[in-house]
């Protein structure tokens, strides 16, 4: 086969007078399957599953053993032919069935289930946005209102717990 490759999925080309080039198209066919819409059974397993399905796919831990010894946090896909192997590039998100939730690689690690957004919307009203500054809980005060405060207190700790407010 040969060893120009494409550059962002390491792919492999077609060259001028190739032997054999159905072999070399199908490989890429294979690896392209792993990574457009990537589905994996889920993430950081060091063991290679006993008998994977063709189409399945793993997002292998740090520290693999067996026919994913040395491929730690590759992405792997079984085939007919056996494992396929991908490096992840940032940017690239899996969607976990095990975990119910997506995993992303942020170019050093897989972060599985966190939501990077700059704000949140549902149909179509913003909901959520960026941190706001701290609210000091009430105190003092001439005319003490109890459960006033402990209501007002009650809403800004739930506000700080979901992190819409940084501590005042």
């Amino acid at each position: 086969m040969t060893t120009n490759d494409t550059p962002r999925w390491s792919l492999p080309l077609l060259a001028a007078g190739q032997a054999q080039k159905e072999m070399t198209h199908n490989e890429a066919l294979s690896l392209l399957d792993l990574v457009v819409h990537p589905c994996v059974e889920a993430v950081g397993a060091n063991v290679p599953p006993g008998d994977p399905l063709p189409g399945q796919a793993w997002i292998i831990g740090d520290q693999p053993d067996g026919d994913w010894t040395g491929r730690a946090a590759m992405l792997a896909g079984w085939t007919d032919g056996g494992w396929r192997f991908l490096l992840p590039r940032i940017g690239l998100s899996v969607w976990s069935r095990s975990d119910d939730c997506r995993c992303d690689w942020d170019g050093n690690q897989w972060r599985l289930g966190r939501a990077a957004a700059r704000f949140l919307m549902i149909e179509g009203k913003k909901v959520v946005g960026a941190q706001r500054p701290g609210i000091v809980p009430p105190a003092g005060g001439q005319v003490v209102d109890s459960e006033a405060r402990l209501a007002l207190n009650a809403i800004i700790a739930a506000m700080r717990d979901h992190g819409l407010v940084a501590p005042g």
